[in-house]
């Protein structure tokens, strides 16, 4: 009986370690943001990762063309603000969900891109009529981009 009330435990034991370290996934990523200090939109943004349970680094500065250009984002498709997480970047309003999808997945790629600063993104009024592309950047000089994802009216 003391065998098997042993083995129990421990089972038990390995069971609630894997279940919470699965529950800390999200809560171990941690994204630095390099965003204009007058931007209101970059840090609703950033609030929103925050919000996610991501670890939110925001690094002020009036130079952000340097920023893309060492993060290897191409001028095609930048964004409003540039974030770094796992190795990648996020430039632009990139939605939650395609960065909880690219940390996931883990494609080998540059980063995500949301060129401009899309009327109902995250970020800007979130809207979920909006309608606008995120591309991904290959790695390499040649920097190609592609669609990643589609964002649609959810109707």
């Amino acid at each position: 009986m003391k065998r098997r009330e042993f083995i129990c435990t421990g089972m038990a034991a390995i069971a609630v370690t894997l279940i919470a370290k699965k529950a800390g996934a999200e809560q171990r990523w941690s994204m630095t943001v390099y965003k204009d200090p007058n931007c209101g939109c970059c840090n609703l943004w950033s609030k929103a990762m925050e919000n996610a349970g991501f670890r939110v680094e925001r690094v002020d500065t009036d130079d952000l063309p340097a920023i893309k250009k060492r993060f290897g984002v191409p001028a095609a498709v930048e964004g409003c603000h540039t974030a770094i997480i796992g190795g990648y970047f996020l430039d632009g309003h990139v939605p939650l969900e395609m960065v909880k999808k690219l940390l996931s997945e883990r494609p080998d790629i540059a980063g995500l891109a949301v060129p401009g600063m899309p009327v109902g993104s995250l970020g800007m009024d979130f809207d979920p009529n909006a309608s606008y592309d995120v591309y991904a950047v290959a790695k390499g000089a040649e920097q190609k981009t592609s669609v990643y994802f589609k964002v649609r009216p959810k109707n």
